[in-house]
């Protein structure tokens, strides 16, 4: 940790002793399709009608992108695909194939997503869904890092949705992408810049390994303890009908504490920044930020947030407004069964098998161990510290996005000189 953050700092330190004054030159503007490679499909969208439906989907052939692809950083997210036939995309999709290096956007529902195809991905094709647009960068006119960069910007993003159709799901069409001009500096600055701001998020995608591994370590000693029941002092305990004496298996409804919550905040009122962060049940740990001081939850400890339709778990140890999609606030109501421990048992449960539902209603007839006090106790103390230090992970991964964040405009308009 002490490590990432002197890198960040002197990151930090270096950029502000390099790029001085403001820029004198006004870099050519040019249309996004011109910076397109010269080959069949470089800058396509994805397949019309039904010539790519759910039906299509399977669990193994060409993975296909979709908007739960990029909602993680410069790169694809390479988890949650879903596949289809390689006869299939020779029969009707080979025009909506992309390859690594390819940027990828969104085109309808959430706006000003664009990320890049990783070289070191699972695939060397992957097939372009109904909501996404790729670009093939010819790269003797620009790079795709510094069009990525450009396009994450909030001005940008602003941009982009100004285009949106105003009936139905918010959607913009491939002519406005081909027609959106951009500015294009010499490649070797727009190497330079997308080189600074890539050293953030090198440090940022570090952390986020570190909390990863983090996690998985405490999910493992959930696991060996009380789902193989090898806890300390096993062996001198006996185990009848899966339970060790002095155990009980408990229904989750049983150990929840009722939390008076006051209000939500709806994901369209969340903001950039703000001195109140937002909690809902997307992948992102905070989905933006608001202002107001009477959405907040603050009870003295921390809360486990659900996503009642994704299931996704958040241990919340902060003051927060809740997201209004969906989102449960768990609590137990049982002195000895720490947050954290709930936490990591209501992480075991596996809700796959009920689809797309109100998940909240089946995690709460499921069943979790009520070990002793004693191995409570124990596990509590072991996690803690591991909870805490992914706490500090997230809070430095958030002051390097917004350090980039602040540079990005900056080097975009110009006002840097690199």
């Amino acid at each position: 940790m002490e490590e990432e953050q002197s890198r960040g700092s002197a990151t930090s330190f270096e950029d502000q002793e390099i790029l001085r004054g403001a820029g004198g030159m006004s870099w050519p503007r040019k249309k996004l399709e011109l910076l397109a490679a010269d080959e069949p499909y470089s800058f396509v969208g994805g397949p019309f009608g039904s010539k790519l439906t759910s039906r299509d989907y399977s669990d193994q052939g060409i993975p296909v992108i979709r908007g739960s692809n990029l909602n993680n950083g410069r790169f694809l997210d390479m988890n949650e695909f879903v596949y289809v036939s390689d006869s299939k995309v020779r029969k009707d999709l080979s025009g909506n194939l992309a390859k690594p290096g390819d940027l990828v956007f969104t085109q309808r529902g959430t706006l000003g997503q664009v990320a890049i195809i990783p070289k070191e991905g699972i695939s060397d094709r992957y097939v372009v869904s109904q909501s996404q647009m790729k670009l093939t960068v010819d790269d003797t006119k620009a790079d795709q890092f510094f069009l990525y960069y450009y396009f994450s910007s909030r001005e940008v993003i602003d941009r982009i949705t100004n285009f949106t159709s105003s009936s139905g799901v918010p959607h913009i069409n491939l002519t406005v992408l081909r027609n959106f001009e951009i500015p294009v500096p010499p490649l070797e600055i727009q190497k330079s810049i997308a080189s600074i701001l890539s050293a953030y998020d090198d440090l940022i995608e570090n952390n986020r390994r570190r909390i990863q591994l983090l996690e998985q370590a405490a999910r493992l000693l959930y696991k060996e303890w009380f789902v193989h029941l090898r806890f300390p002092g096993h062996e001198h305990v006996r185990v009848m009908d899966g339970v060790p004496e002095g155990w009980k298996r408990v229904q989750v409804k049983d150990v929840l504490e009722k939390l008076n919550r006051p209000k939500k905040i709806k994901q369209s009122e969340y903001l950039p920044e703000g001195p109140i962060p937002c909690v809902d049940q997307s992948r992102d740990f905070i989905g933006g930020y608001t202002y107001d001081e009477d959405a907040v939850i603050d009870i003295g400890r921390s809360v486990i947030v659900f996503g009642d339709h994704t299931r996704i778990l958040k241990y919340v140890d902060f003051p927060f407004a809740c997201g209004a999609d969906g989102t449960q606030l768990i609590i137990s109501n049982d002195p000895a069964v720490s947050q954290e421990f709930l936490y990591f048992a209501l992480d075991a449960i596996d809700l796959t098998n009920y689809f797309y539902a109100r998940h909240f209603k089946f995690l709460k007839d499921q069943f979790i161990p009520r070990p002793n006090e004693a191995i409570l106790s124990q596990f509590t103390d072991i996690v803690r510290p591991t909870l805490n230090q992914i706490k500090l992970l997230r809070a430095h991964c958030e002051r390097l996005a917004k350090a980039r964040d602040m540079l990005l405009p900056r080097l975009m308009n110009e006002e840097i000189v690199v």
